[in-house]
């Protein structure tokens, strides 16, 4: 067998070598094959912990971001909005509503019901279930005692991560986002 060498100003190499053109072997494959599931397993929990997270986060943000929009529409058409929770039978469901007449609400055009996860447990502390907005986006049913939507995620509890996420209503028609764990 003939080798080749190729020459530079440093050193001489030897070029197709038998061990420089070897590939791995199926003892190496499954080495790194085992290596990759046994991190796949220690790293599952906080994946499924992350969706969880994720999924929760996004149901709290739901909330807040729809008692926003109803403010905005108050504001906008010079109506009152509100926005109604209810509980069903497949969990608590949220919608706008404005008042077209006195006393008389109908569905926001082109606003679709929303539904809160029945895995989460929600708490509705507002009067009636309801957040009503005036013209001037101020909240014409305010109760400083009733003013708050909590959700909770059992499992983030049984992981003792943070699992309650609170939207508070203030008078004034603002909202506060708060994230922590049930004691």
């Amino acid at each position: 067998m003939s080798k080749f060498y190729v020459l530079n100003r440093v050193s001489a190499k030897k070029v197709n070598s038998p061990a420089s053109q070897r590939g791995m072997s199926i003892v190496e494959v499954l080495i790194v094959v085992a290596l990759i599931a046994v991190l796949a397993l220690a790293f599952f929990p906080n994946i499924r912990n992350t969706m969880e997270t994720r999924d929760f986060e996004n149901a709290a943000r739901d909330i807040q971001t729809t008692i926003q929009q109803a403010r905005m529409e108050a504001v906008k058409t010079k109506l009152n909005h509100r926005v109604k929770f209810m509980q069903g039978t497949n969990g608590w469901e949220f919608f706008i509503e404005k008042e077209n007449t006195p006393g008389t609400w109908a569905l926001m055009q082109g606003y679709i019901k929303k539904m809160i996860p029945s895995r989460f447990n929600v708490t509705v502390n507002l009067p009636d279930q309801t957040v009503i907005f005036s013209p001037l986006g101020f909240i014409q049913n305010y109760s400083s005692s009733q003013n708050s939507v909590t959700i909770q995620s059992p499992k983030l509890d049984s992981e003792a991560q943070p699992d309650l996420r609170t939207i508070t209503v203030f008078a004034g028609g603002s909202t506060r986002y708060l994230s922590s764990e049930s004691g």
